[in-house]
């Protein structure tokens, strides 16, 4: 991935932001297997997670994550997003992480820099 420059020092490093989301998402799910019962629990703190950890990185930007788990059984799974937004300054990236044979994670994360 590449880092996202607007000429100041609040630039974004999608790779680190990579690197956290992939992060919050093993920290809360491990090694476990899918299970439905936990899939709320899991969505919430990840998400949670992820949002802690980008705002404390002090950068000058606000967040929105989005996370989708589902059971990994050959279905598939189609998503859509939109934003109307000033390209030069704000971005999107999908975080995709299979976990096992069982369980994959998908989040979308969008960054908007404050004016």
């Amino acid at each position: 991935m590449e880092e996202f420059h607007n000429g100041n020092e609040g630039s974004f490093n999608s790779e680190e932001a990579d690197n956290i989301v992939k992060e919050c998402i093993e920290g809360v799910v491990g090694a476990d297997d899918y299970s439905q019962s936990l899939v709320n629990k899991w969505t919430a703190s990840i998400v949670e997670r992820c949002l802690t950890q980008l705002v404390k990185q002090g950068k000058p930007y606000k967040y929105m994550v989005t996370c989708a788990v589902m059971q990994k059984t050959g279905a598939g799974l189609h998503t859509a997003n939109s934003c109307y937004w000033d390209t030069t300054m704000d971005e999107v990236f999908l975080v995709e992480d299979e976990l096992d044979v069982d369980l994959r994670v998908g989040q979308t994360l969008f960054f908007q820099r404050f004016p």
